[in-house]
């Protein structure tokens, strides 16, 4: 993976230690002994086949190519390469005509997300946690001018080289490191993204202030998480599990997520979406044929979890560095 244009686009942001610091670190993430199956997912890579797209779209989806761009290549064996790369979270993607159809139908979420946000064209944006780079690409779409993912799921970094194989976008890069790993007050994005990552996180206030440290002045933030129903006072932190996840912490109120984005810093706050997500939205697929969703809640009453927790309910809140 060349990274060559991302440390140039760092430097041209004023980011030139940032990009000295990821061109030491970055081969020692991706060395093929650090993970057990990274050999693999390397070498099916490389035996993706090699094709020109004759159409490209990321504005209304992710579209590369079309199923007559194949040629001779047979259908069937492209899906079993694909499926080298299993599961796929994040989608969905139309790819040389075959239907990706992910876990996540994740372009739901972004049609509830861009009516609310300040408009991408021209904007540098960090997406942080940003899985496969889906909505990486939907940025692009909408105009981004550079959007930089991070991501310490090495499946996921190639699942985006995947794509990037064939899209070759300069100014769209996703790297192997968390936010822990990004330097403090670094100042210099105009747009900073982190759905799905708070409730993840041991101490909620510490990750607000990374994500307004990563905005220029007058930044936007745009925070998507799970929520629970309360006042300003309420705050869920699980006793154990929560729809089967081990690693979820803390899930406050709507009325207590505006509270803590304030505390930290942040002007105009503001809640713009509520979701309750559905089996439509969360699935087992088969190209995700682990337990999703469905069996993460209660069978008898889909308004709970297995544990007997309110059910997963999202909020998408919008906030300024002054």
């Amino acid at each position: 993976m060349n990274y060559d244009s991302l440390y140039s686009q760092l430097a041209a942001m004023g980011q030139e230690r940032w990009a000295e610091q990821l061109q030491a670190t970055l081969p020692q993430r991706l060395q093929l002994e650090s993970h057990g199956k990274l050999a693999g997912w390397q070498s099916a890579l490389q035996a993706l086949p090699e094709l020109r797209p004759s159409r490209i779209e990321l504005k209304e989806s992710v579209t590369i190519g079309s199923s007559a761009d194949l040629g001779a290549i047979v259908r069937d064996d492209l899906i079993a390469k694909l499926q080298a790369f299993h599961p796929w979270r994040k989608g969905p993607y139309n790819f040389f005509g075959i239907d990706i159809d992910t876990e996540w139908r994740s372009d739901w979420k972004w049609d509830r997300v861009l009516p609310h946000i300040q408009p991408l064209a021209g904007r540098k944006v960090l997406d942080v946690g940003c899985g496969n780079g889906y909505h990486g690409w939907r940025m692009r779409g909408a105009g981004a001018d550079f959007v930089l993912g991070i991501e310490p799921f090495l499946l996921s970094v190639q699942q985006f080289q995947v794509m990037q194989r064939y899209l070759r976008d300069p100014q769209h890069h996703v790297i192997p490191i968390g936010i822990e790993d990004v330097p403090a007050d670094l100042g210099c994005f105009d747009t900073v993204f982190s759905m799905g990552v708070l409730y993840h996180r041991r101490s909620p206030l510490d990750h607000l202030y990374e994500l307004k440290g990563c905005l220029r002045p007058g930044g936007e933030l745009v925070l998507e998480t799970l929520i629970v129903a309360g006042d300003r006072d309420t705050v869920f932190m699980p006793p154990g599990r929560y729809a089967k996840m081990r690693n979820v912490w803390f899930l406050p109120s709507i009325e207590a997520m505006i509270l803590w984005l304030q505390r930290c810093g942040f002007t105009q706050v503001a809640c713009v979406d509520t979701n309750r997500t559905s089996l439509g939205e969360q699935r087992s697929t088969p190209w995700m044929q682990f337990e999703s969703l469905a069996d993460f809640l209660d069978p008898d009453d889909a308004e709970k979890t297995i544990e007997g927790h309110p059910a997963p309910l999202r909020a998408v809140f919008t906030a300024k560095r002054p």
